[in-house]
């Protein structure tokens, strides 16, 4: 099958949100009117594995949602129904435990619990999830479902919706109770952006500045069609390596708490502190962590010659020090270079599969998207998907 050419379209247009609360009475049962809370994916422009380590990130939220139409329970059940698998799953609110076969209930599940590890009283409740945020490309389709869940949970608990809290309540089910040690990030972005605008985020302190987009640019994901599961250790073995590195510089300037404190200077002074791998990976951090800011003034100043720069860099980087793309993500991005009005392209997401993005003069788009589909699905064999998408806004009820 050719590769897929899609246009950028509303939030949720698949879904057709105005059945999804119906359905939730048809597959799970009659009982209280539902409600129905969604929360974007995000395509990240720059700051990649810098989130971890309390660095600066760019990321955006995207107009692909999960929604969770949701309705409390009189008893101590936590119901869900995923329409993607044609699969319900059950657990017992009081004995919430991680579950490695748990698969995708492990994230709604580990919801609840940070929420009742964080001392919340929450009643039963019963869900159906649907969403058009590709699974396992890079998009954060796991932090999606966690904040849209934690939204549905919150509301039906009568919380107030903080989206900060709430974003760290999604990432402390997703580090302690799925097994993902990810940063902030992608449940920040997906609880906390503002519709039109990129998220300068600060990783450490959660302080955050929304960044429009200048007019006249588009940003083209590009899913190569490869999936990867983030739990399955290489994410993991990064991560570890970061911390090995600061254990290590710690020797050097004892106020090092994260690769955020870590000049290249102090860097290069402890190369000799460092295995070859650890000190390479350390080099990415320490350097990527400078570029969310960079595009971001660049985007400010509307230099897209400059902010393409930047992309490229960050890929090379990625690449060949972090050492977390893939044939197909570098194939993408040197199609990307050889359209007109390509300005830079990058690898975004963890790695090993999944997107890429591009930014485009938008009068070039639908050339860009229709050629990309063909000349990626001629060079590698693979179905990919290419789309348009605008930057929207974080979680929110929609009935």
């Amino acid at each position: 099958m050719a590769a897929r050419r899609r246009a950028s379209r509303p939030p949720g247009a698949s879904l057709g949100f105005e059945r999804l609360a119906p359905r939730l009475h048809a597959v799970l049962g009659s009982g209280p009117a539902a409600r129905v809370a969604v929360a974007p994916g995000r395509v990240n422009l720059i700051g990649e594995h810098t989130d971890y380590n309390d660095g600066l990130v760019l990321p955006m939220a995207i107009d692909r949602v999960v929604a969770a139409a949701f309705r409390p329970r009189s008893d101590r059940r936590l119901r869900a129904h995923a329409v993607a698998f044609n699969e319900t799953r059950e657990a017992d609110l009081d004995a919430l435990r991680p579950d490695p076969a748990a698969g995708w209930m492990a994230y709604v599940a580990g919801v609840a619990w940070a929420f009742l590890s964080a001392g919340h009283r929450l009643p039963g409740l019963d869900l159906i999830i649907d969403g058009d945020v590709p699974l396992g490309a890079g998009l954060s389709s796991s932090a999606a479902l966690e904040v849209a869940v934690a939204l549905a949970v919150s509301t039906a608990a009568g919380l107030p919706w903080e989206p900060v809290a709430m974003a760290a309540l999604a990432r402390r089910a997703e580090n302690d109770f799925v097994g993902v040690a990810c940063g902030v990030m992608d449940q920040m972005a997906a609880a906390v952006c503002r519709q039109g605008h990129a998220l300068l985020l600060d990783c450490r302190s959660l302080t955050s500045e929304p960044v429009p987009l200048p007019r006249g640019v588009a940003v083209v994901v590009m899913d190569t069609g490869v999936r990867r599961q983030l739990a399955a250790g290489a994410y993991n073995d990064r991560r570890s390596s970061c911390q090995a590195a600061v254990l290590a510089l710690q020797r050097l300037d004892p106020k090092v708490r994260a690769l955020r404190d870590v000049s290249a200077d102090l860097l290069d002074r402890g190369r000799d502190l460092l295995e070859a791998a650890t000190l390479r990976r350390a080099r990415h951090v320490v350097a990527e962590i400078e570029r969310p800011l960079a595009l971001a003034a660049a985007l400010g100043a509307g230099d897209l010659e400059r902010a393409g720069r930047l992309l490229d860099e960050s890929h090379a980087s990625l690449r060949d020090l972090y050492q977390v793309s893939c044939p197909e993500l570098d194939l993408v991005t040197d199609l990307a270079h050889s359209q007109p009005g390509c300005f830079g392209a990058r690898m975004t997401g963890a790695g090993f599969g999944g997107c890429a993005l591009a930014l485009v003069q938008a009068r070039h788009t639908s050339a860009f998207l229709d050629s990309m589909a063909r000349t990626y699905h001629a060079k590698s064999g693979r179905e990919g998907a290419f789309f348009a998408c605008r930057p929207a806004a974080g979680a929110r009820l929609i009935a």
